[in-house]
Formats: structure tokens, C-alpha cells, sequence
């Protein structure tokens, strides 16, 4: 039954929302990001001090993203005007160019789609969401923060570069996994399997819990 404060939640392995809205950079639809991983993160407002220091760090970051085909696309629900003006402030007071375009989303159609409109933190800023679309426009990962504290940006790189290497090897990672790392096996699927899976060359602790270098 829907709430007064319902939202809508965009959910994992599903398609991500389609958009196509007035950005910093012209109009972006999600699909222009077909054959690229996207970061599209969202922000509670311009000409913030917390805000400012994630922007920044993606910037710092823009070249690695680019290394691993992944794009940025940032939102807030501030107009066009004030984005370009952010993007100069940040530019002429903290010397950073911000690469990557940035939604007006005034309506909040675009944040509403992908609840990022939390009501019990603002009625009308957005949280700061993340979320990570692979290149067929698969949401794959999302996270969510509150307006209080940033986030960690190179916890997104890390998390895409995972992604990547599971879709690969048909393999998953373990907690706080780096390229060059083991990865983990997938557990056998059956009784039968889980009987030779210690005699496959596989790092073993146990039958459920096996690992491999890539």
C-alpha cells in the first residue's frame, strides 16, 4: 500500500530509469551512454562546501574513470544557470575543472525516478545518491548518503573495476578487492561439484570457499 512518503526505488539488475534532460553539456539521454559505464550521481544543492569537495574528487578522478570506459553525469535539483556558475566558482577559487556534465533538474523527474528525493531528509533537495549503469543500461549498483558527509570516490572506481572483472571471469570479489588481487570461485552448484571442488587447483579453505588469481 502506498505511503504518503512512497518513493520510487530503481532496483539492482533491472533496467536503470530513462531519462533525457537539459544538462551543462546539452541535452544527455541515458541511452547516449549505450557501450559505457556510467557513474550518475546526484547532489543536495550548488555552492555547498560538502558538495564542492565531491565534485573535485570526481574531477580529480575523471581520467581513471575514463581509463575503465565510464562516464560521469552529476544532477542537482538547481537550474542550468546555477550549475554554470558553480562550475566557474570551483574553477576560479579552488582551480579545478569540472569535466563532466551536470542535469538541471528542476522538475525533479529525474530524481524522482530514481528515488533520490528522500522526504525524511528534505522535500526538495535530492541525497546524495550514486548510482553505477553498465554499458547495456543495467543498474548494477547504487548507494546512498546523507546530506551530512561525502562520499569516498574511489570506492566507485574500485566497485566498477569489480564489476568488470566479475562480467569477464564469471567470478565475484571479496571485501575490499584491487585489481591484481585473487578472486573468489563461484561455490559449486551441486553436491557432485562440491565432492572434486578441492582438487580443481583452486586456493581452498574450504569446499564453499575457494579462490584463484586472475
Amino acid at each position: 500500500m502506498e505511503t504518503e512518503n512512497a518513493f520510487n526505488m530503481p532496483r539492482i539488475n533491472e533496467p536503470a530509469p530513462a531519462f533525457e534532460a537539459r544538462t551543462t553539456h546539452g541535452t544527455k539521454k541515458l541511452e547516449d551512454y549505450r557501450g559505457k559505464w556510467l557513474v550518475l550521481f546526484s547532489h543536495p544543492a550548488d555552492f555547498t562546501p560538502v558538495c564542492t569537495t565531491e565534485f573535485m574528487a570526481f574531477a580529480a578522478h575523471y581520467e581513471e574513470f575514463q581509463a575503465v570506459n565510464t562516464d560521469l553525469l552529476g544532477l542537482s535539483i538547481d537550474s542550468y544557470y546555477s550549475h554554470v556558475a558553480w562550475v566557474k566558482n570551483i574553477k576560479e577559487k579552488f582551480g579545478v575543472d569540472i569535466q563532466f556534465p551536470i542535469i538541471e533538474d528542476l522538475s525533479m523527474k529525474v530524481a524522482k525516478a530514481y528515488g533520490m528525493i528522500h522526504p525524511g531528509a528534505a522535500d526538495t533537495s535530492a541525497v546524495r545518491a550514486t548510482f553505477i549503469i553498465d554499458p547495456d543500461g543495467v543498474l548494477r549498483a547504487m548507494v546512498y548518503y546523507p546530506m551530512t558527509n561525502g562520499r569516498s570516490i574511489p570506492e566507485f572506481l574500485r566497485v566498477i573495476k569489480a564489476l568488470q572483472a566479475s562480467d569477464a571471469n564469471n567470478i565475484a570479489t571479496p571485501e575490499g578487492w584491487q585489481p591484481g588481487d585473487k578472486v573468489i570461485v563461484p561455490p559449486p552448484a551441486d553436491m557432485e561439484a562440491a565432492a572434486v571442488r578441492e582438487n580443481e587447483g583452486y586456493e581452498c579453505t574450504d569446499w564453499y570457499f575457494c579462490k584463484k588469481a586472475l
